[in-house]
């Protein structure tokens, strides 16, 4: 009975004697250490939304037109004459425009569209509206929304500092005409008309004044 004791007694002190020497080698760790995973750099929050790399293509201009064609160029000399000039705001604004001027004709509201119009624009407007009052003709207009837009075409004067965008739009609305009478004599309330319009703004790009004014329409 003893002999078995002796072994298991001198077995365990053998264990021991192992533990703490492999202890004094390695060091004391507890628990389950992940690997650490490789540190990866922090995104930069101040980086633009349309970042241009030295000698790459501009996306805010390659997103709207064609990379190398004479109206990237145009936009570019733009940027280039006004550095806070953005396309896609100007896109932006450009669509909103469009609904504020095409509601303004149709309801012959000219007062408030006026800044936002060249003179000849403006008048022709006029004229087009004091028309369709003499003929005791006024129109019922539902803007719906714009369903396209897109740059047709944009140029850049330097010796004036010019710029022209030529703004390609679709558009849906509501539409009746109706006599003195109030009698519907064109169009119907319930039918969705679709637009095709070309309309053209232009700036002087580095102007205090930050409205682009239409220079032309072309249904």
């Amino acid at each position: 009975m003893e002999s078995p004791l002796i072994q298991i007694l001198v077995l365990a002190g053998i264990a021991v004697f192992l533990i703490l020497r492999l202890k004094s080698v390695l060091g004391t760790r507890e628990g389950f250490e992940k690997p650490t995973p490789p540190q990866m750099p922090a995104a930069d929050k101040r980086r633009p939304d349309f970042e241009v790399i030295e000698g790459g293509p501009d996306r805010d201009i390659t997103d709207y037109v064609a990379e190398g064609s004479s109206q990237a160029d145009a936009l570019a000399a733009m940027k280039k004459a006004e550095p806070s000039f953005q396309v896609q705001d100007f896109v932006q604004g450009a669509r909103g425009a469009y609904e504020m001027i095409l509601m303004g004709f149709e309801n012959g509201e000219l007062d408030e569209i006026q800044p936002l119009l060249a003179e000849d624009v403006y008048e022709s407007f006029v004229d087009a509206v004091a028309q369709r009052e003499d003929q005791g003709l006024t129109i019922e207009a539902e803007f719906i929304g714009v369903r396209e837009t897109a740059i047709d075409d944009a140029s850049f004067d330097e010796s004036t500092q010019t710029a022209e965008i030529t703004m390609r739009f679709v558009a849906e609305i509501t539409s009746v005409v109706r006599n003195k009478d109030g009698e519907i004599v064109e169009g119907d309330p319930k039918a969705i008309k679709r637009l095709k319009d070309t309309w053209t703004f232009a700036r002087a790009m580095g102007a205090s004044d930050p409205n682009w004014q239409l220079v032309a329409t072309d249904a």
